[in-house]
């Protein structure tokens, strides 16, 4: 399993902070000013924290699906809306919206559902509210983008958490893209939005477990 670029610098910062860590606790060790439990348990955590920080940026090796029909999960992570809602920043209308929140667990690489040329792409600051609140989709900070498949418009939003605090789009206007290429990541833990036509068949319902470019969401009429 490799690891994201997008984690390289943060992990190094991690590993070198860590470093330091054991490195002290070393010293205070063998000059006898800190007990071997203690430095047994500020060890532990250490090389926990380390661990953690690296397994958060794996990118796993996952066959690429292709279907012009269907739209994929963008990303890993557990449905948590299924329902109409209107569309007011690019689409105008009335979309069926499927959330999907993404846990500090999870693999955070995100994925385009659908190829196509984007049309529209834009990104916007704003607050960090817990991923699953309401307003998340409209007041966090958040990249919005369209890709048009030639039949379809799909739009999709990567959406910061309380947590997430670092967005990063591989999107472009103008660029075509293939489906389950990868669009991005989103930094410890957020949400996904995804917009689809109203006619389209839901694949998934509120709780199901999805895997990104993997999992089906919807069926394309």
């Amino acid at each position: 399993m490799k690891i994201n670029k997008e984690g390289l610098k943060i992990i190094a910062t991690t590993g070198l902070i860590v470093a330091i860590i054991l490195a002290g606790n070393c010293l205070l060790s063998i000059y006898g000013l800190l007990p071997i439990w203690a430095t047994i348990v500020i060890l532990v955590a250490a090389l926990g924290l380390w661990g953690f920080v690296t397994a958060f940026f794996r990118e796993p090796a996952r066959p690429t699906l292709t279907d012009k029909e269907i739209v994929f999960s963008p990303c890993d992570g557990e449905v948590v809306v299924v329902e109409q809602t209107d569309e007011n920043e690019y689409l105008g209308c009335k979309c069926l919206q499927i959330s999907i929140f993404m846990s500090v667990y999870n693999v955070h690489v995100n994925w385009f559902p659908v190829a196509g040329v984007v049309e529209y792409f834009k990104y916007h600051p704003g607050k960090f509210l817990v991923a699953w609140h309401p307003k998340s989709s409209e007041e966090n900070e958040r990249t919005t983008t369209v890709v048009n498949t030639g039949k379809h418009k799909v739009l999709f939003r990567q959406i910061a958490g309380f947590v997430a605090r670092r967005i990063v789009s591989y999107a472009e206007e103008g660029k075509k893209v293939e489906q389950n290429s990868k669009c991005g990541f989103i930094k410890f833990g957020s949400r996904v939005d995804l917009l689809l036509p109203l006619d389209c068949e839901p694949l998934v319902k509120i709780g199901d477990k999805v895997v990104g470019s993997q999992t089906q969401l919807v069926r394309l009429k």
